[in-house]
């Protein structure tokens, strides 16, 4: 599954560059993404703070900069809590999850300017989650270890600070009985610009 998403990644990335008009100014980023994830809610009952990490692409234009828009995708991974073990009959839960986001990012004037750029940014968008929950029991309580796939459908919104190569993220991720918070440290690539 890793090696379908980084292939339709760059098929995207190929095939969006050769469409664009060449008259205008525009840019083509790439940016990674790692940081940890912190349940919450009911998520947070069985599991506890993971890691994820993400790919995303993000494009702009003359015609909406400071606005721009965005996919990626990621992978999670949340370990199980000790006091969920405790309080049943669970030897070990663990969920790992695909998250598929699409979405706008906008840019406000930069706070400071001197000693390094620093611009607030705020997100949102829509959001698809992939997961894949393994449930073992303990031996003495007569029950079968099974391996649960699911998908939800959902949005996220969140803000940090840009240094354009470097943005610092806060994210709340929205999914039914799956919501978390997520902060990232983002290192952007530029792929594509033409001014």
């Amino acid at each position: 599954m890793k090696k379908t998403l980084v292939l339709l990644l760059i098929f995207y990335i190929n095939g969006y560059s050769q469409f664009m008009d060449p008259g205008k100014a525009r840019g083509l980023f790439m940016s990674i993404a790692i940081g940890p994830r912190i349940p919450i809610s009911s998520f947070s009952n069985s599991q506890i703070m993971g890691i994820g990490f993400n790919v995303e692409i993000s494009y702009t234009d003359n015609e909406f900069i400071p606005l721009f828009l965005y996919a990626k995708a990621g992978y999670e991974h949340y370990p199980g809590s000790i006091d969920f073990y405790r309080r049943t009959q669970y030897s070990s839960i663990t969920t790992n999850a695909i998250p598929l986001n699409a979405g706008f990012r906008l840019f406000f004037p930069p706070i400071l300017e001197n000693i390094v750029l620093l611009i607030p940014i705020i997100e949102a968008g829509g959001s698809y989650l992939i997961i894949e929950k393994s449930h073992q029991f303990k031996m003495d309580s007569g029950r079968n270890n099974y391996l649960e796939d699911n998908s939800k459908v959902g949005f996220h919104i969140g803000g940090g600070f840009s240094m354009f190569l470097i943005e610092l993220a806060g994210t709340y991720n929205y999914y039914p009985d799956y919501e978390y918070l997520s902060a990232d440290v983002r290192l952007r690539i530029p792929i594509f610009i033409k001014l």
